[in-house]
């Protein structure tokens, strides 16, 4: 990408990238959203969307799964064979029953990950549905990816011991994420939004950079964007490659203890 910078010269993003590639992507999505503007998200389009921004693997949840019909939805997603594709579950917060249902069926097939989407489906941090389901999904050894407002959605995970990547912690709520994460091990953070100047590297020296996950929210957001400002960050060589795939992988991809 090479855009004007106000001078007249091409500023090149890929330039100041280098060769930092992404193991794996914490935050993808395949189908689109049918009251939003946006791409269609067919998964060989977004899978090219990724290739072309050096993200080699991706963590995927169906739109499909989290806006129309769950059971059906996971299942296409895990049915697909894309070696760099792994598998993240949906279910439906505004069916607390049917979801804990769900996060045994899809535990029991061996998916290690489910998605929250309190936003997109009208639910608050509040809610029993939400509780109901951290609390299963911590029981089961599942990895949870949520959405929405860090603010409010870290206290159902709260006490749980359980593996969480807040997906949507925007830089202007780093301080929050970092005092309810300081008391909780397994919290974790996906650096879509943490675009200020300082961010990546004061949530690295408060809690460390195992915590930080490049996450791009492809194909509804722009990858380039949060790959741009890992790239250029203060974190050391072995930080960087950490957040860029590293952490994704022990959470994601490696046995729990």
């Amino acid at each position: 990408m090479a855009i004007e910078d106000g001078s007249g010269i091409p500023f090149d993003a890929w330039r100041l990238v280098g060769g930092l590639e992404v193991a794996l992507d914490v935050d993808v999505l395949f189908g689109a959203y049918p009251d939003r503007d946006g791409p269609p998200g067919a998964p060989e389009q977004v899978l090219r969307l990724l290739d072309e921004h050096r993200i080699r693997s991706a963590a995927v949840a169906s739109l499909r799964a989290a806006l129309f019909d769950v059971r059906s939805g996971n299942d296409e997603l895990v049915a697909r064979a894309d070696p760099g594709v792994v598998p993240v579950g949906a279910v439906d917060l505004r069916d607390p029953i049917g979801a804990a249902r769900e996060l045994e069926r899809l535990a029991a097939g061996g998916v290690r990950a489910v998605r929250l989407f309190p936003d997109e489906q009208g639910v608050e941090a509040g809610f029993p549905s939400v509780g109901h389901v951290a609390r299963r999904a911590a029981r089961l050894g599942l990895v949870v990816l949520t959405g929405g407002d860090v603010r409010r959605l870290w206290r159902p995970f709260a006490g749980l011991g359980a593996s969480v990547v807040f997906l949507d912690t925007h830089f202007y709520h780093l301080g929050d994420f970092l005092v309810a994460a300081a008391d909780e091990p397994g919290f974790h953070t996906s650096t879509r939004l943490l675009n200020s100047p300082d961010a990546l590297e004061l949530a690295a020296a408060e809690l460390g950079a195992d915590r930080l996950l490049y996450g791009s929210r492809a194909p509804h957001y722009e990858p380039l964007v949060p790959l741009l400002r890992l790239a250029t960050s203060g974190l050391k060589p072995e930080e960087i490659a950490a957040v860029a795939g590293g952490n994704a992988e022990r959470l994601l991809r490696r046995p729990q203890s």
